[in-house]
This record gives structure tokens, sequence and C-alpha cells, in this order.
């Protein structure tokens, strides 16, 4: 018997191929994104990794997304290869233009790094956002869209804006601490199937009675 689509699968349901499996797609060693998350884009949900700009190997950060995330269309992920050096007296990168200037390459050591983009699991984020390069986005949280998220947001909690500002929690601590405990997005397909009602239900206490 089936208890849900295939996590190995681009595309989860034929009929819509907006809908894409961003795990079964990406080629990058330095993005990491867990099962069931997807991106959805009419113009090419399976080209995701065109959404993670300025991210270089040789810099050695990493785009991690965690399990059953929504990403909508129009995300950008900024990584840290956008920076400009800002401890000298220009910020122009007069080294990429060749023709002498290399001679200004800098060091990594010169370059602000803020260390990998980690997105946790459960995660919606509307369309047009950008995401800048370190921030760390906490399990459940809800991303508007439009946002510009330039600091780190908390697990359930609403966020929008840009900058990206938080606007609410979603539950009260002592849900939000039992959520994290429970991890139901890494509970087995088939409990997963069997509990589907309770996670989608508008009474949030029924989360308590799942054995």
């Amino acid at each position: 018997m089936n208890y849900g689509p295939n996590p190995n699968a681009i595309y989860p349901n034929e009929a819509i191929k907006s809908i894409c499996y961003i795990k079964n797609v990406v080629t990058r060693s330095n993005i990491m994104i867990g099962d069931y998350t997807y991106y959805d884009d009419i113009n090419g949900a399976e080209k995701f990794e065109d959404h993670v700009t300025h991210h270089y190997e040789f810099i050695g950060d990493k785009l991690i997304i965690g399990k059953f995330c929504a990403i909508a269309k129009g995300i950008e992920f900024i990584m840290n290869g956008a920076n400009h050096r800002m401890c000298s007296v220009t910020t122009y990168p007069f080294n990429i233009m060749g023709n002498g200037w290399e001679k200004s390459t800098p060091t990594l050591a010169d370059l602000p790094f803020k260390g990998d983009t980690v997105i946790g699991n459960d995660v919606w984020i509307g369309q047009n956002v950008t995401v800048m390069p370190g921030v760390h986005i906490g399990d459940g949280a809800i991303i508007a869209a439009n946002s510009v998220v330039v600091k780190d947001v908390p697990p359930y909690h609403i966020a929008g804006g840009n900058p990206c500002k938080i606007m609410k929690k979603r539950f009260d601590d002592e849900l939000i601490d039992y959520l994290l405990t429970i991890k139901w997005w890494d509970w087995s397909d088939r409990k997963i199937f069997d509990n589907l009602e309770t996670l989608c239900s508008g009474d949030l206490g029924k989360i308590k009675d799942i054995k």
C-alpha cells in the first residue's frame, strides 16, 4: 500500500509539473535538501539551483533545507560569494575585471562570511522571497511573500517585510516546545499517513493524543 508520494520522484504528482521535489534535481554538493521539500514554479520548478546565487565551493558555505518545506516561486538564496571586501576604502571588486586588476584579489579572510544558510523543517516560504547569507529559519516558520530575510527567524514564528521582521508566534510556547520535541517530519511514512487528519486539523490539542 502507498502511504504517500515517492520522496525520490522529481514530480510528486505527475499531473502538476510546476511542483518539484528539489532534493532530486540539485546537483551541487553544497546544497542539501530533505525529503518532500518542494519548489513551486510554473516556469521550471526543476531549475531550483538557478535561484541559489553566488554559491562557490571554494568559499565553503552550504545551503541546508529540511524536510516538508514549501517554497514558492521567485525564491532567491544569496550566498556568501556575493559579498564584497568591506574593510578597504572601496568595495569595488577590481580583481574580477581582470586586465591587471587581478592584483587586488582579496583573500577569503578579507571577505564577510556569514556561514551556512539553514532552513528548518516544515517551513513555508512565500513568493519572491530573498534570503541573505547565513540566515537560519527555524522549524515551522512562515515567511511572507516579497520579504527580504536578513536575520534569523525562530521556530514557529511568522515573519515578513523588507527587512524581514517577526510578526507573531504561530502557537503558544508550550505547543511550540512540544512540536519541536516530537519532530513529526521524522516520523515514518506510515505514521504520517495514519495521522494526516490530526496534522492538518485546526484542533491543535489533538497532536498530543498521538502515540
